[in-house]
């Protein structure tokens, strides 16, 4: 064991609920995976694709849903065989199988309790066809990250749900699930071109190929006769065939699309249209293609308020006929409750609750038809009652994208801004149903007075325009009065919504676990019979997905509910929704910000020292804990701003032994020595060779910690100048301060990042100055990062004093050459500086060095030689401080053209723990690496030197600084390329 390796016992909780919670893992699953499952799941397909542990058995029991499942297994499939094999020894087992692609699902789809597999990790990518009116999609692509690349043809996806920064193309198709514009025209069912699927006999079918029919009545004669049995007994009556019609005139995603018996002529047709909205319960979704749609850019959208409930649905009809694409409404409660998403206006916690929003959007191609829409909807303003109630109020129309951004931003966050506020402890239920639009008022009107009756705080919101209403139920698990308060609510909500409205009573959530059992309530016997003949038929040995469509026991939907024991205050809000997974650098690797908070969840649920709670901590250090970036995206993507990076610190503090506390204090007290030491070392090593530098640092980590001692990396630049340039303080427009790291570190090429900054502020006529006193300072990253708060309060105090004293008590800006140190400086410091500091902190005026370069510099700055392209890694911490915009600017100036990755993200470097853990900077620069790889380019841009190391190390370019690229673009005499 590693000398100083940490204690598992840091991690244990402290204080917890009185007693285990009902629902915790037993005991005797404390070992993962049983026999002879684990063993014959991991000859069959390798251990590598095989998960066993009970810490990852317990990380994915878990969606986005009030429900918990535990697997007994996950397999991570890696292609069409890995599927095929699983569900083969399923057949031959007996057993059952679950697809899960992002766990968004809000009822429990994404769960199993036998065979999980894992179709996200390697199931990503998409192929524009032709002009772009085409695409095909692998069912792991998330919908934003599809977007991103149809946007470069003009393109987008029909289906725009709320989760789309997370949900996957694989699960918005196999739970239909629309959102805000979708309606019923734009939704998968409506712009699949063609499918290919795996059925549960292992069978692929690809609908977009013309002998598929022919293949597959040869592959599976009765399947297709069966099929075209059902389809002859649908359309031989007369009653039905209306019914099913009638059913999809609003949203419905309840059971199985039985009008694709209507709308297929042959059992492939039929099929393909069954897929959509099957739940994963017909087969697995391997890859679609797309219809896609016209990307309108011409955006105009106003937020409206109004007195009350009917006030704002009697406006819907208005703004529908004007042409809008979409009528997005907010109660007073749900407007209340979205205060806590950065960026809305905090004046609305005063809204009176009556009050109502109407997110009203129109979209247009071009100016001439915007400015049409426009006008149409200042004439449907006239004679609307609109209120006023708080400031920020406008009710008027916008073309502003900043402002636009706001409003969608507070609408899409509906379920996690509002569960965010829920009691701490209880479940959140999301619901969704729909009505015909002209009786939304009414429909609205019911669904509140039925909260407040049965003791729920009352919220909705939804796609007025198709008469799509959301709510949320908040109760606690754990207290069988609170799931019969739900279970009556239930079951008066769901006679409400059929027999006094006929709607649907899932929109576009689809089925799930929660309306099993009312499934047929709503499509009446014959119906449902026809749909568990289709399961039957095309499933006989139920080996896919059981009791997530179909469910005959009336009580199924209060089964598994989960119980959401509180934990640490900064992760307590977390409705386990997974919008934060696709930012995260360890998704791939370990575990994501949700998953560190479920595993946190279930040793609460623990009584202290089970044999589960022990097997959760052991794995918990290196999974949750080491593998953590600490870059905090995943604050920037939760909807209620939850910070698991910072949460993650606060673990590594508390395994912090106070001798080690005490030298990293040390270490900041003489940083200046520290500092010249290393930029020694690194000159050093370029004399002494990376295989020998590896093998020590190697020897060294084994002996001491992996989590203390960095490795070597022959990517890891030379050293920096032991002198920075010289500058003059008269004159000076602002104060340069170069970090520590570009003082330790050197820049490839013939300039300095330092000289390079001088050089451009000088030719722009705003000279900077570098105090000659910078070394021994810092940002107090190093020690932030690491949770060493004594280091950090240490350093934080110093460059806050240091900067008071440079600026001249803040009349100069302060300009920081890494995107990180100025993060650190201007916001991260802050929690640990002394009262008095705060206030010479709130003084001092901050600038990332691609702020004072594009908006003070480039301006003023002629461009003398351009490079042919560039391709850009913005950093997470430019992702914080909203830079990306300035660095592509900068850029743009540089390079004839400029490429952003489609797949950029954080790169895991995060300072040095791609050198404690470069598994974890390789696993996270995966996509971004091979987009970049896949053609060359003339220069590879950043703005933070490990940053910088890190796409090093990760694609085998060189990176460097947008500033140096700006001082050869600008240097005079430089021909033009």
């Amino acid at each position: 064991m590693p000398l100083l390796e940490p204690k598992p016992e840091d991690l244990r909780p402290g204080a917890r609920p009185s007693g285990p919670a009902p629902d915790r893992v037993a005991d005797r699953q404390s070992g993962g995976t049983p026999e002879p499952l684990r063993s014959e799941l991991t000859r069959l397909l390798g251990a590598d694709k095989v998960l066993t542990k009970i810490s990852d058995l317990v990380r994915y029991a878990s969606d986005a849903s009030p429900y918990r499942f535990v697997p007994q297994v996950v397999v991570v499939a890696e292609d069409i065989d890995d599927v095929s094999a699983v569900l083969s020894y399923a057949h031959g087992k007996g057993r059952e199988v679950v697809f899960r692609a992002a766990g968004t699902s809000l009822n429990g789809q994404a769960q199993g309790e036998d065979i999980l597999v894992d179709v996200r990790k390697f199931w990503a990518g998409i192929e524009v066809l032709g002009d772009g009116s085409r695409a095909r999609i692998g069912p792991g692509t998330t919908i934003v990250r599809a977007n991103a690349t149809l946007a470069r043809h003009g393109r987008v996806l029909g289906p725009d749900p709320a989760s789309a920064i997370a949900c996957t193309v694989g699960g918005v198709v196999a739970n239909n699930a629309s959102g805000m514009t979708a309606g019923t025209t734009r939704n998968s069912y409506r712009m699949v071109s063609s499918l290919t699927f795996v059925l549960p006999s292992g069978t692929v079918v690809d609908t977009g190929d013309p002998r598929a029919d022919e293949d597959l009545a040869h592959a599976e004669p009765a399947l297709c006769e069966a099929l075209l049995a059902i389809k002859r007994e649908i359309e031989e009556d007369a009653e039905l065939t209306r019914r099913i019609r009638a059913k999809y005139e609003i949203k419905n995603t309840n059971g199985y699309r039985l009008d694709a018996f209507l709308d297929g002529d042959t059992p492939v047709q039929i099929m393909r249209g069954l897929m959509v909205g099957s739940e994963g319960t017909f087969g697995f979704i391997s890859e679609v293609v797309f219809d896609t749609l016209p990307l309108d850019r011409k955006v105009s959208t106003a937020l409206l308020f109004f007195p009350s409930l009917p006030a704002a649905a009697a406006a819907v009809p208005v703004f529908n006929e004007a042409g809008a694409l979409a009528v997005e409404l907010m109660d007073g409660n749900t407007l209340r409750a979205s205060v806590s998403v950065q960026g809305v206006p905090q004046d609305w916690a005063e809204l009176p609750k009556e009050t109502t929003a109407l997110l009203v959007e129109f979209r247009a191609p071009d100016e001439k038809t915007q400015a049409a829409y426009e006008k149409a909807a200042a004439k449907a303003l006239e004679g609307l009652e609109l209120i006023a109630p708080v400031a920020s109020v406008t009710n008027e129309f916008t073309r502003e994208a900043k402002t636009i951004a706001g409003y969608w931003k507070a609408r899409k966050a509906f379920v996690t801004a509002v569960g965010g506020s829920r009691p701490s402890g209880t479940t959140l239920i999301t619901e969704d149903f729909a009505v015909p639009p002209s009786r939304l008022a009414e429909a609205c009107e019911a669904l509140l007075e039925l909260q407040t009756r049965h003791g729920f705080d009352a919220a909705v919101a939804g796609h007025a325009a198709h008469g799509n209403l959301h709510f949320l139920l908040a109760f606690d698990a754990a207290k069988p009065e609170d799931v019969e308060r739900y279970a009556a609510f239930m079951d008066e909500f769901c006679r409400l919504t059929v027999d006094r409205f006929d709607g649907s009573l899932k929109a576009e959530h689809a089925t799930g676990r929660n309306i099993a059992p009312f499934l047929e309530l709503e499509w009446g016997a014959k119906a449902t019979e026809l749909m568990w003949r289709t399961k039957q038929v095309i499933d006989p040995d139920g080996v896919l997905a059981p009791r997530i469509v179909l469910d005959r026991d009336p009580k199924a939907h209060l089964r598994g509910l989960k119980t959401i024991p509180k934990v640490e205050l900064i992760a307590d809000p977390c409705i386990e929704c997974g919008f934060c997974e696709p930012t995260c650098p360890s998704e791939d690797l370990t575990t994501t910000p949700r998953q560190r908070i479920v595993l946190r969840r279930e040793m609460m649920r623990q009584p202290s020292g089970s044999p589960v709670e022990d097997e959760l901590i052991d794995a918990y250090g290196y999974d949750a804990v080491d593998t953590c970036a600490g870059d905090s995206t995943c604050k920037l993507a939760c909807p209620v701003g939850i910070d698991t990076g910072a949460f993650m610190k606060t673990f590594r503090h508390a395994r912090h032994s106070p001798r080690e506390e005490r030298t990293a204090a040390l270490v900041a007290k003489n940083f200046k020595a520290v500092e010249a030491s290393a930029r020694l070392a690194v000159a050093a090593a370029d004399k002494i060779g990376d295989r020998l530098l590896t093998a020590v640092t190697g020897a060294a980590r084994k002996a001491v910690r992996p989590d203390l001692v960095p490795e070597w990396l022959p990517e890891v630049p030379a050293a920096a100048a032991r002198k920075l340039p010289r500058t003059a303080r008269v004159g000076a427009t602002a104060v340069y301060y170069p970090a520590c790291v570009n003082r330790i570190f050197g820049t490839p090429g013939d300039v300095s990042l330092p000289q390079a900054v001088v050089a451009v502020s000088a030719r722009a006529g705003k000279p900077v100055w570098i105090p000659n006193d910078v070394a021994g300072t810092c940002c107090a990253t190093i020690w932030h990062s690491k949770g060493y708060d004594e280091g950090n309060t240490v350093m934080a105090n110093r460059i806050v004093e240091a900067a008071w004293a440079w600026t001249g008590g803040g009349r100069l800006p302060l300009v920081v050459d890494a995107s990180s140190c100025t993060l650190g400086i201007a916001h991260e410091v802050v929690p640990y500086l002394t009262d008095d500091n705060r206030e010479l902190h709130a003084e001092l005026t901050i600038v990332d060095s691609l702020v004072w370069a594009a908006e003070e510099l480039l301006p003023h700055l002629t461009v003398e030689r351009t490079i042919g392209s560039a391709v850009l890694h913005p950093t997470c911490s430019m992702e914080h401080l909203g830079d990306v915009g300035q660095l592509r600017a900068l850029a743009e100036a540089c390079a004839d053209e400029v490429v952003l990755p489609d797949d950029a993200g954080c790169c895991g470097f995060a300072g040095d723990r791609g050198m404690l853990h470069k598994e974890l900077t390789e696993s996270a620069t995966a996509k971004e690496a091979a987009e970049v790889t896949s053609r060359t380019y003339d220069a590879h841009l950043s703005a933070n030197r490990m940053c910088e190391v890190g796409m090093d190390h990760a694609t085998g370019r060189s990176y460097y600084s947008v500033l140096v690229e700006l001082e050869r673009a600008t240097r005079r005499g430089a021909a033009r390329a």
